[in-house]
């Protein structure tokens, strides 16, 4: 279950939250984004995207975890 919803979820980060804001981003690669200092390069493109997805991701956990614990709370009741 876990495997298949990262799945689903890093889709929906590539096909609809993305292509949001790529124009954003210059050079239109999102995933290629790099920040040059100097000789350093940083691929924040990439990083960007994968924090996307942690964020949805975890945010989904959080919201399945709260509604299994309130209806713990009102099975005791």
């Amino acid at each position: 279950m876990g495997i298949a919803s990262t799945a689903f979820i890093k889709s929906f980060v590539d096909n609809i939250i993305m292509p949001i804001i790529t124009p954003f981003i210059p050079g239109g690669a999102w995933r290629t984004a790099t920040l040059d200092i100097g000789p350093i390069v940083l691929g924040w493109g990439a990083f960007l995207g994968e924090l996307i997805n942690f964020i949805i991701i975890a945010f989904v956990v959080f919201i399945i975890a709260k509604k299994v614990l309130n209806e713990e709370k009102v099975e005791k009741r």
